[in-house]
């Protein structure tokens, strides 16, 4: 297994820095569930499985100092060489932590991104005629071709076509329905877009108080505010509610990003939902049937109820459609208040100890594994 390349923001001193979660555990990286059947193939969890997600963060941290000439390369565990888990602890009011491998050190040299900036939307220049991203040279469409080189999200560069920052051989271009056999010849605000590079994926710790977004109207900070200037222009698959912390996948093809997104494609994501008021694991398990909430229809949900600290309860949440706002509006509508929320997994990327604001590549093995099992399940 290759280790994971990792980067992220410098760590700030006092009350005001990121924490960095402790304890003994699971790595963060790839983890796909194993199916003893199938030859130890990797899967996704089924229904009515426990999934095994890794550990957010601890509540109760103490604010870490500078850390300064520590290495940070951490290799990526899998499941199988991970240990049993454990029965459930009644340790206090925090979600469980996990330490992994060598610690991390701040990112020398390299600040976050400043407010505002975004993701880069431009690419060294490719040489001509290009290979469409498909591999084919089919005609497709040219926002379709842009969000697949990772330009920026099929939305985003329809946004960007509308706004004139597209042209073609020197010309505006008009429509998102533009059809091209490849991306030779256009350019995003003046510079030619480099021919599709290899999908890479990214692990980020979004702490919360950042939007998953490019940019904020009203200046309010975002996730590109928080992440190192060396990496690639990068985009979010799905979102993370501004005060929802945990995992947040980030890929550089557009076309990666929305086959992740689809519903249909089914991939589980969990969360550990900390919530006032008073709930019985019956209740969390009638949600696996589903149930419709001010109009909306939200599929099985598995949800157990982990332990309680005073009215507080935790409680573990895996879905697989990730509608907006879905676990909070779901506990709400059973009378909770959800007052901290983590994702703590994604398909079989787990979030385990990657500290606040860090982020984590996935090897290019594991990349290819868990895609080659996308397009098993679908």
């Amino acid at each position: 297994m290759e280790p994971p390349k990792k980067s992220g923001p410098p760590r700030r001193s006092g009350p005001g820095g990121p924490k960095r979660p402790g304890g003994p555990g699971k790595r963060p990286g790839f983890a796909p569930g194993r199916d003893e059947g199938a030859g130890g193939k990797p899967r996704f969890a089924k229904p009515g499985e426990r999934a095994q997600p890794g550990r957010g963060p601890r509540a109760d941290a103490a604010p870490s100092g500078d850390r300064t000439g520590r290495d940070r390369t951490r290799p990526v565990t899998t499941k199988a060489d991970a240990p049993a888990r454990p029965p459930r602890r009644n340790d206090g009011d925090k979600p469980r932590g996990a330490a992994f491998g060598a610690a991390a050190k701040p990112w020398a040299n390299k600040p976050p991104r400043r407010s505002g900036t975004g993701p880069k939307t431009t690419a060294n220049p490719h040489p001509a005629h290009a290979a469409a991203s498909d591999g084919k040279g089919e005609p497709q469409r040219i926002a379709k071709l842009l969000a697949r080189a990772g330009i920026a999200s099929r939305r985003e560069v329809e946004r960007m076509i509308e706004e004139g920052r597209v042209t073609l051989d020197g010309a505006t271009v008009e429509t998102p329905a533009t059809l091209l056999a490849s991306l030779a010849g256009v350019a995003v605000d003046g510079v030619a877009v480099a021919a599709p590079a290899p999908t890479r994926l990214f692990l980020f710790h979004k702490p919360s108080g950042c939007l998953t977004a490019e940019r904020d109207p009203v200046g309010r900070p975002t996730i590109y505010d928080r992440l190192p200037d060396d990496l690639p222009r990068v985009i979010p698959i799905g979102r993370l509610d501004m005060n929802t912390e945990g995992l947040l996948l980030l890929t550089t093809d557009g076309g990666f990003k929305r086959q992740m997104e689809l519903p249909s494609t089914g991939v589980p994501r969990t969360y550990r939902a900390r919530a006032f008021g008073e709930i019985s694991q019956a209740q969390l398990e009638d949600l696996f049937d589903g149930l419709e909430v001010d109009g909306v229809r939200y599929g099985p949900i598995e949800a157990n109820l982990e332990r309680r600290t005073g009215r507080n309860q935790w409680i573990e949440m895996t879905l697989t459609e990730g509608k907006n706002r879905e676990v909070r509006r779901v506990l709400e509508h059973l009378g909770l208040q959800v007052n901290r929320l983590i994702r703590t997994s994604y398909g079989p990327f787990v979030l385990a100890d990657l500290p606040i604001g860090m982020v984590a590549e996935v090897s290019e093995q594991d990349l290819a594994i868990f895609r080659k099992t996308l397009k098993d399940a679908k």
